[in-house]
């Protein structure tokens, strides 16, 4: 599908029913109002279909719009931002996550808009120009990525991943004791909306739920009792489920060192769909090993592909999957994706503070 350019002041008379139901979805303090902005460009990869063009074009206002997606490649796992090399040096904001290699061309960039949640590569030093915004997708990911996590963990608690692998091998095997969750603790380190939707799953099968959090004033839905980071050694040893979704830090690299995989059960399951590098590969594969755990799931890896010389892969108890949790084949996904860029389209029209700002 080709570019199309809209400009949103003359696009209102042909509104239809579908792109009526995401604006009314906006607060009516950012419809109301506008300027114009004809100095700026916004170049949006989204793989729209013509309503929701539609409604963006009538977000932005006055401000000048180049659609560059295609729609074809909406149920892609990840959606590509291919932006047209005339158009880097023009934009002012793109939404989509343009190759990092070419953040040296986008010279008027005010505002970038990621599809994902993690922005780490364009918030380094001398990345994107001086004072640019970076908004995320915070939000979006909850409930596809719970549910990767809380399908691997019954997968784990019940060895299904070796029975899988007896298949394969044609073998007949009894794999030994099963887990169940009922009574159990899941403990979740990290507790945004990936751990928050999975707390919720875990307490739906009659687990307890703890949370550990940088600030353990701030309640979340599903978390029965939440902590600071400097309980982690003393929750530890009661957890059966450990649910990792931390975002990269100097605070969480190797979160999970062996001195703390080490307090946890031989029964106990340890789930990683946050940061790979939250977790000491090393020392998790040695704990595997020598069954200090009864299993791992992994859908991300320090580092990433994971090499394969690591014995991770060879682990029979360890489930690993390359990072598609939050991959956009649920609707819903690419649905919260939209919405979060549509609002912010009308905010940045009216130069008002965008949601989901990443302060760095």
């Amino acid at each position: 599908m080709g570019r199309i350019r809209h400009w949103s002041g003359s696009s209102s008379a042909l509104v239809q029913h579908e792109e009526t139901a995401i604006i009314s979805a906006l607060p009516p303090s950012l419809v109301n109002h506008g300027y114009e902005n004809t100095h700026k460009l916004i170049v949006n990869c989204l793989p729209l279909n013509e309503g929701e063009r539609r409604a963006f074009a009538k977000a932005a206002r006055d401000v000048p719009q180049e659609f560059v997606g295609d729609e074809a490649h909406r149920g892609d796992m990840v959606w590509s931002a291919a932006v047209p090399e005339e158009l880097r040096s023009r934009a002012t904001a793109v939404i989509g996550n343009f190759p990092v290699s070419q953040a040296s061309q986008y010279t008027r960039l005010e505002w970038l808009q990621t599809f994902s949640a993690g922005v780490d590569a364009y918030i380094c030093p001398g990345v994107l120009p001086r004072g640019t915004m970076v908004t995320n997708a915070s939000g979006a990911y909850g409930q596809s990525v719970s549910e990767h996590m809380f399908a691997t963990m019954w997968a784990l608690m019940k060895n299904l991943n070796r029975y899988a692998s007896n298949q394969r091998d044609h073998q007949w095997q009894d794999e030994g004791p099963v887990l169940s969750p009922e009574g159990g603790i899941a403990l979740i380190i990290g507790v945004g909306d990936i751990g928050s939707h999975f707390a919720q799953l875990a307490q739906s099968v009659g687990m307890r739920t703890f949370g550990v959090r940088r600030h353990a004033d701030v309640p979340a839905k599903g978390i029965e009792k939440m902590y600071g980071f400097e309980r982690l050694e003393t929750l530890l040893p009661l957890a059966d489920v450990v649910a990792m979704a931390v975002p990269r830090s100097p605070q969480t690299h190797h979160l999970l060192n062996a001195d703390r995989l080490g307090r946890l059960k031989s029964t106990a399951i340890v789930i990683n769909a946050g940061r790979g590098d939250a977790i000491d590969p090393e020392a998790l594969a040695d704990a595997l090993h020598n069954g200090r755990l009864h299993g791992a799931g992994l859908d991300v890896t320090e580092p990433e592909p994971l090499p394969a010389e690591s014995p991770l892969w060879d682990e029979p108890h360890c489930l690993i999957t390359p990072h598609v949790a939050g991959g956009n084949h649920l609707e819903k996904t690419s649905e919260h994706i939209i919405r979060i860029a549509l609002t912010n389209v009308s905010r940045y029209a009216k130069q008002q503070e965008l949601l989901n700002l990443v302060r760095y």
